[in-house]
């Protein structure tokens, strides 16, 4: 049962399960209506099995600096063993490209990317600071365009737009946790703008970033793409990434991952109120 408990602490299930909402989000704003039920499913398990497939992979890379930054975690605490963690990730990801056969080849030629990058920002880049930074936030972005690509419409505007402001939140998040992590990033060499230019700095450009996100939201409403009734969703989405931002500025390393945490989740819940609001049509 440990076993069991190792493995799916290793999904870090609420991470895959959000890029599986922002598919379902990118076919609603394509379409302007959900999908089937069969594309629904088949796009949202493709990518979060791929996620989760990069996620674990994660964990198998890092065992160093998460014997520093989280000795909890299943592979540092022993709960799973290395080997038993790349042959699961291996298998998250056969199962993902699957699913996104299923959909259309051109899905699948997403699918098949992002696994690249995962594994190029697990293997190679995530030492790399802000190029690996940027390689995160494309892949979250890109969400939003494989669930326009399921419906046939990748480059919708509005799918490009919310992608794009999925990405900046992500790379937003990605400067702060480095910037939380700094003495395990000392340790394999890590080159992140929070190493190279101070905790502050870091933090800065971080909040500087979230609050840009806040005030491209308005845009979809200035130029009439959305109804007003979607500022509900919107505003929640807002207030949940501005409050906690500012927090970020003066947080220590725990109260700051708590921090990074309510961003996230304010995020995917504006996405999520979103979605709900479509679904019983308003």
């Amino acid at each position: 049962m440990n076993k069991i408990k190792g493995l799916f602490k290793l999904l870090r299930f609420e991470l895959p399960f959000s890029a599986g909402v922002c598919v379902v989000m990118g076919q609603l704003l394509a379409l302007g209506e959900f999908a089937t039920v069969s594309i629904i499913v088949f796009g949202f398990m493709s990518v979060f099995l791929i996620s989760a497939s990069i996620l674990v992979m994660n964990d198998y890379f890092d065992i160093e600096t998460d014997k520093i930054n989280a000795p909890h975690r299943p592979i540092p605490s022993k709960i799973v063993t290395p080997n038993e963690a790349l042959h699961f990730s291996l298998l998250l990801l056969f199962a993902g490209i699957l699913f996104g056969y299923l959909v259309s080849v051109t899905v699948l030629l997403i699918s098949i990317v992002l696994a690249i990058i995962g594994f190029l920002y697990n293997r190679y880049f995530k030492k790399s600071g802000l190029p690996g930074n940027l390689m995160v936030s494309f892949s979250v972005g890109m969400t939003f365009i494989f669930g326009g690509a399921t419906v046939g419409l990748p480059f919708h505007k509005m799918v490009l737009f919310f992608g794009a402001i999925a990405s900046l939140i992500d790379l937003g998040e990605e400067i702060a946790a480095d910037a939380m992590d700094m003495k395990g990033d000392r340790l394999i060499k890590s080159n992140s703008l929070a190493i190279k230019y101070g905790r502050s700095t870091a933090l800065r450009i971080s909040v500087f970033i979230f609050f840009f996100v806040v005030l491209l939201t308005f845009v979809p409403f200035i130029i009439k793409w959305l109804s007003l009734i979607y500022l509900v969703p919107i505003g929640i989405m807002d207030v949940s990434i501005a409050y906690p931002a500012l927090r970020l500025l003066k947080s220590k390393n725990d109260e700051g991952r708590k921090y990074i945490r309510l961003i996230y989740l304010g995020a995917i819940s504006g996405i999520i109120i979103f979605i709900v609001m479509r679904l019983i049509g308003i």
